[in-house]
């Protein structure tokens, strides 16, 4: 309760008081709805913390609570002899709720599930992202405090902090959305947020197929890659679909094996009965305690995994990884940020020499090869649409390359006056060189799935 707390050591002065640092003093202030709409916000909300009792608020049943805000709005405008409309009524017991026990202006934005992201700029700057779209939305906080209060409450409900000490801060909201801050002095135009957002009901590949992500072709060859146990990376830049398409993968792994989670914030949701989620930990105040993913990988491999899934390879776990996929953990998943398959692979070798890693290249090279099989690109084009735009496989070295072919791809072919991007999904006709590892596991492909028409 950041924000009643400061209230109640202002010795009683409003909780709408700006309190404007320096920094932000050129910026003009706006207010949530019409000044005299705020003006009394401001009065009902000190009047709660007046009359509430601030260390029960959290334990209040929801219905006495809405119950009490009510019977104070109208006590209030009953002394003033003012007359409000039962949907002016309405909106200000709700967004004084929200102000009390949730995240102000963001609750409406939080509980608009066609949100994906929520990109704050500055207090009187909200964007949001819906179907690959940015827009300006018209929420608004207060003043800076009342934004820096927010993210008070938030980092603070996570055992985090944020203060000029410790300027930046990740954690994962109850939701399982990915939430980071950022404030001066780092931020010179006041406190930044980003909030990534997951939908409740996970994509599954159907839907993919209907959004126009892949095609059936597609689904049908990497549903049997994954069953097949071949080790998978999908590659993408941000906000390309990487996690999505990993959860999509993931549902065709068989229930009864026993899958591990690594992630650095969790985000996947698998829906097998034997699934294991780890998570990163960072370090505490005082810089100790932290675990890496590095640090979960090695343990993973004492935990008897049929399955591995890495939420993204960023850092030294990558030596780990490899070295497991190519040791018998097989069928392993994970992702990358890379902006093309053979980049993924530059990056690999560059996370390898970061980790310390004193190699020849080809040495390098031919762990990678070994250890990866298929490739899925992943991308978000102009029109906000996110696609499949490659499957390759790696198919050995050759002196110090490693040897990649595509078999499916996304032919772009322009942009409509909509500006809706036009192509194709097709086959490549080259023949995947995992066919016979396919039939062996007793997932025959039909070879007419590798020719550019179908037939």
């Amino acid at each position: 309760m950041g924000l009643l707390n400061r209230v109640l050591q202002n010795n009683g002065e409003s909780a709408e008081t700006p309190v404007k640092p320096s920094w932000a003093s050129a910026r003009k202030q706006t207010h949530s709805g019409s000044a005299s709409f705020s003006q009394l916000k401001t009065k009902v909300h000190g009047k709660l913390v007046e009359t509430l009792d601030i260390s029960k608020i959290d334990s209040m049943d929801s219905a006495a609570l809405s119950a009490q805000l009510s019977a104070t709005v109208k006590e209030l405008f009953e002394e003033e002899g003012r007359l409000l409309t039962d949907a002016d009524r309405r909106r200000l017991t709700d967004e004084i709720k929200n102000e009390l026990l949730g995240l102000g202006p963001l609750e409406a934005l939080l509980a608009d599930d066609e949100v994906s992201d929520i990109l704050i700029n500055g207090y009187d700057q909200v964007f949001v992202e819906r179907r690959g779209r940015l827009y300006k939305t018209d929420v608004t906080f207060r003043d800076v405090q009342h934004l820096m209060s927010t993210i008070d409450r938030i980092v603070s409900q996570v055992g985090r902090r944020v203060d000029e000490a410790s300027p930046m801060v990740d954690a994962r909201l109850w939701d399982g959305s990915r939430f980071n801050a950022i404030i001066p002095p780092l931020a010179l135009d006041g406190p930044s947020v980003s909030i990534r957002r997951f939908g409740k009901d996970p994509l599954t590949i159907e839907s993919l197929i209907r959004y126009g992500a892949l095609d059936a072709r597609m689904a049908e060859f990497l549903s049997a890659i994954v069953r097949a146990r071949l080790n998978i990376l999908i590659c993408g830049g941000t906000g390309s679909g990487k996690t999505t398409m990993l959860n999509c993968l993931s549902s065709f792994i068989p229930p009864h094996e026993r899958i591990i989670t690594i992630e650095d914030a969790a985000e996947l949701c698998l829906q097998q009965p034997h699934v294991v989620r780890l998570e990163c930990r960072p370090p505490n105040l005082e810089g100790r305690g932290e675990v890496t993913q590095r640090d979960l990988l090695r343990n993973t491999l004492r935990m008897r995994p049929d399955r591995i899934v890495v939420g993204e390879v960023r850092g030294a776990e990558v030596l780990d990884m490899l070295q497991a996929m190519s040791t018998g953990h097989d069928g392993s998943l994970a992702t990358i940020h890379a902006n093309n398959p053979r980049d993924s692979l530059g990056r690999l070798e560059m996370m390898m020499l970061f980790a310390g890693v004193s190699l020849p290249e080809r040495a390098m090279r031919q762990q990678i090869a070994s250890a990866i099989n298929i490739i899925v690109h992943v991308s978000r084009l102009s029109d906000g649409s996110r696609k499949v735009m490659k499957i390759a496989e790696i198919t050995g070295m050759e002196g110090e390359t490693v040897m990649m072919q595509d078999i499916f791809e996304f032919v772009q072919a322009g942009i409509d006056a909509n500006g809706r991007v036009q192509g194709a999904m097709r086959a490549t006709g080259v023949r995947s060189a995992y066919a016979e590892r396919l039939q062996s596991a007793g997932l025959a492909v039909d070879a007419r799935l590798f020719q550019p028409d179908g037939r």
